[in-house]
């Protein structure tokens, strides 16, 4: 049987968070904006087989705590960020295989500039480019659109269909066949072949059609990201590839069930939706001196960076709840307040439910999330490779996983390639080169479907 394991590099925020201290990061380069550094690891990733390179993004720096954004200068959190376009472009020419996600919010950005931007990196990369669509609740992002307030939560989805729906009928108005290049005639292209979108939404209004050519994959891969049960159902309706973290092998199978219920209420099957699990491979001598680098990373990580992480991430300042409080009552006050809980159940299973934390705890438990979003896999080599063919073995076909390398950057992006990725490859559970593909969505086995209005 063919390895079915998929394998990502989460690179979003590899600079901040503290991991900029550490020793083994952005090592012989000046900054994490020199170009050498984004083709060196390019070139790693490609070495090792790996998928895709990821990157997350947003648009603000975060200033929910304390309605500031002092904190989060002042510590370094989820900021600078640069828009990573040039970036890809550029990981591009250095290799043939990897895939790239990129990241954009469709709560604030227009589907017509979106559908342009990806199409046309997906021309420069040969046909490698995938597109990560996130519901925002940051209040720094909706403040530099124009927001006053955030969007209500299910509004945000019903605009992130809509902005899908626009998104794949401008990617459908030019049809694959469109471009004559006659010479004879002079006809350059046949006008029956591009078509008007014409939307009319409730959000947008878009006449139409794309003015480019269609790109190589023509639809390029569509991530979606989140936990909620209104996002399950927006998955289902328009991912190719589902990103979400469950902090143990039971939970994420009973996601996977659930997303597999509403693709059935949907007319899709299970083949045509992947998951990628986020996991943290903290590697190590030992699983001891794993767990104490660990350590080391999180108190590199000031106490109250904490708390303005959580703010930042559910658009809600815990700074005005009251000096205990449940992870239900924090629940409830983000609802009320519009704002995202997709942090909140990792914290659940840390402490249980009805527990008073203390503001302090939270603080800390925001660093330890923040560290690490999804399971922490601790040990040699050896060890993380076992637990990653331990939770593929639990977690079935159509998954993989999102390696998030948290601590040293770009070294420990090498130590898993040339150290981890070798001994899957050994054991038959992941690929020892590209295949035949061309494009992201041939290397990832993501059947294509012409998109139908739903109109």
């Amino acid at each position: 049987m063919a390895p079915t394991l998929k394998l990502a590099l989460d690179l979003s925020f590899t600079h901040t968070e503290g991991a900029w201290r550490n020793p083994g990061s952005w090592v012989n380069y000046p900054y994490y904006t020199q170009p050498d550094i984004w083709e060196d690891v390019a070139r790693v990733a490609e070495r090792g087989c790996i998928d895709m390179v990821f990157f997350g993004d947003g648009v603000g720096i975060p200033d929910t705590w304390e309605d500031s954004i002092d904190a989060a200068v002042k510590w370094g959190l989820q900021w600078p960020r640069h828009d990573m376009s040039p970036t890809i472009a550029l990981m591009s020419r250095v290799t043939k295989h990897l895939g790239f996600g990129l990241t954009f919010s469709p709560t604030y950005m227009h589907p017509y500039y979106v559908a342009r931007h990806v199409a046309s990196l997906d021309h420069v990369t040969g046909g490698r480019m995938a597109l990560n669509l996130v519901t925002s609740a940051r209040r720094s992002d909706a403040a530099n659109f124009g927001f006053d307030e955030l969007m209500e939560h299910d509004k945000r989805y019903e605009r992130a269909d809509e902005f899908i729906d626009v998104l794949k009928g401008l990617w459908s108005s030019i049809e694959p066949d469109a471009i004559m290049l006659d010479r004879e005639t002079g006809e350059f292209a046949d006008p029956a072949k591009v078509h008007y979108l014409n939307h009319e939404g409730d959000f947008f209004n878009v006449k139409g059609p794309l003015n480019m050519l269609p790109s190589p994959q023509y639809y390029p891969p569509l991530i979606q990201a989140g936990a909620s049960p209104r996002g399950l159902k927006s998955f289902a309706r328009n991912a190719d590839i589902v990103f979400v973290s469950r902090p143990s092998a039971s939970g994420m199978v009973k996601f996977r069930a659930q997303l597999d219920e509403h693709l059935a209420e949907v007319g899709r099957t299970p083949e045509e939706i992947q998951v990628l699990w986020p996991v943290h491979p903290m590697m190590g001598e030992s699983t001891q001196h794993a767990k104490e680098l660990e350590a080391q990373l999180i108190e590199s990580v000031p106490l109250e960076a904490g708390g303005v992480f959580m703010a930042h991430k559910s658009g809600f300042d815990f700074s005005t709840l009251p000096q205990t409080f449940t992870i239900e009552e924090a629940t409830a006050a983000i609802q009320a307040a519009n704002g995202s809980t997709a942090y909140l159940p990792k914290m659940a299973e840390m402490v249980g439910p009805g527990e008073l934390l203390t503001k302090k705890m939270f603080q800390q438990l925001g660093r330890e999330t923040m560290i690490a979003g999804g399971p922490t896999l601790y040990g040699t080599a050896t060890d993380i490779a076992d637990q990653i063919c331990d939770l593929h073995a639990q977690t079935g076909a159509g998954v993989g996983f999102m390696i998030s390398i948290i601590n040293f950057m770009p070294r420990n992006a090498v130590d898993f390639v040339e150290k981890v990725v070798p001994i899957l490859q050994k054991r038959g559970v992941f690929k020892t080169g590209y295949g035949a593909g061309t494009t992201l969505r041939d290397n990832l086995g993501i059947p294509l479907k012409r998109w139908k209005s739903p109109a």
